[in-house]
């Protein structure tokens, strides 16, 4: 990929390839949005446009875009590129550890192999653990001369400020407000329609657990299928152990950041609904209802509720989504989630 395949994120990549053409790049960046994998592309990019053997140049003579054909660009699509480093959560925790860390450090202040810049990206830097984000301060604030360091980040509200004054911060998200595709906005209308029901009995609110359960599992085996078509593993079969061995510790690492950040996603859309049934037990106006199609189900819910009941049930997604964000178990933490639930 080039940065022209970006027609979405255009006027970042303008500011990034104004600052290629004048030769004044940031030593570090903070990419946030809510897409990882395009966080990464453009990430990618930018690396192979700083080692790009053909690049396309402006008058300046600088690089502005990659060819994405050379040799040095095809490396880097692969992640063979012995001076462009990724670090991911590999831990069992799923948070990126002071080893990854000094490891990376390592890399970093050798001089660089066989390209122009060291390049180092740090995807899902919010889960750097505080060990790891205070050693790496001191290189973040000073990195060696030609390397670039780039950090990718969902939720860069969990990232340490000392981190976020040492960066430049280019946003993705494109939009405000959050943004529901159309599976997401169909499974929400088939939860609304199951919960409009009523819920009294065990039974029924065990049917909205798997319902939700449901739906995530068909977001992770979509997230597997997807990562491992992209994955080196599949494209080279004849490599050292070791470094098979490390790409499918990347893979799984890249299949639960993506997974979880789905999941986040999906309680978030629920969230949501919640708001509108919490907006009619207030008999709000509809323009105010976040999925207005959906507004006879939240209705549903509404009637049967008080607007203390239905504020008391954002509190429980907002706890059980922090919930999610530790080591507990997924299972029970959205089991005690739905069945807190007053519906």
């Amino acid at each position: 990929m080039s940065f022209a395949d970006f027609p979405e994120q255009q006027q970042v990549v303008q500011l990034l390839q104004r600052s290629l053409q004048r030769g004044r790049l940031a030593h570090a960046y903070l990419f946030t949005g809510a897409n990882l994998p395009e966080l990464e592309a453009v990430a990618r990019t930018l690396a192979k446009t700083l080692n790009c053997e053909q690049p396309r140049r402006g008058e300046s003579g600088n690089a502005l875009d990659s060819c994405d054909q050379c040799l040095s660009c095809r490396k880097i699509n692969g992640a063979l590129h012995p001076d462009v480093h990724w670090v991911r959560p590999e831990s069992k925790l799923r948070i990126i550890t002071i080893d990854q860390m000094r490891d990376l450090m390592a890399e970093v202040h050798l001089k660089p192999t066989e390209a122009q810049f060291k390049v180092a990206i740090i995807v899902g830097a919010d889960r750097l653990n505080a060990a790891a984000a205070n050693a790496f301060l001191k290189t973040l604030e000073e990195p060696p001369s030609r390397s670039i360091l780039i950090l990718l980040s969902t939720e860069p509200q969990r990232i340490l400020e000392t981190m976020l004054s040492r960066c430049l911060r280019l946003n993705f998200a494109g939009e405000s407000g959050p943004r529901f595709d159309e599976a997401q906005t169909r499974w929400l209308t088939t939860f609304g329609e199951a919960a409009s029901g009523e819920q009294k009995s065990l039974l029924g609110r065990y049917r909205l657990l798997g319902t939700l359960v449901s739906r995530l599992a068909q977001i992770k085996a979509d997230i597997e299928r997807n990562l491992a078509a992209r994955s080196p593993l599949e494209r080279y079969d004849d490599v050292d152990p070791r470094l098979r061995e490390k790409w499918e510790e990347e893979l799984s690492a890249a299949i639960e950041a993506e997974y979880r950040r789905h999941r986040t996603e999906l309680v978030a859309g629920l969230q949501w609904w919640l708001r509108d049934v919490w907006l009619q037990t207030l008999a709000a106006p509809g323009d105010l209802l976040r999925f207005s199609e959906l507004k006879g189900p939240a209705g549903a819910v509404a009637r049967r509720i008080s607007p203390k009941d239905a504020l008391e049930n954002l509190q429980v997604l907002e706890q059980t989504q922090r919930l999610l964000y530790t080591n507990v178990q997924e299972a029970l933490a959205l089991e005690v989630g739905l069945l807190k639930l007053r519906l």
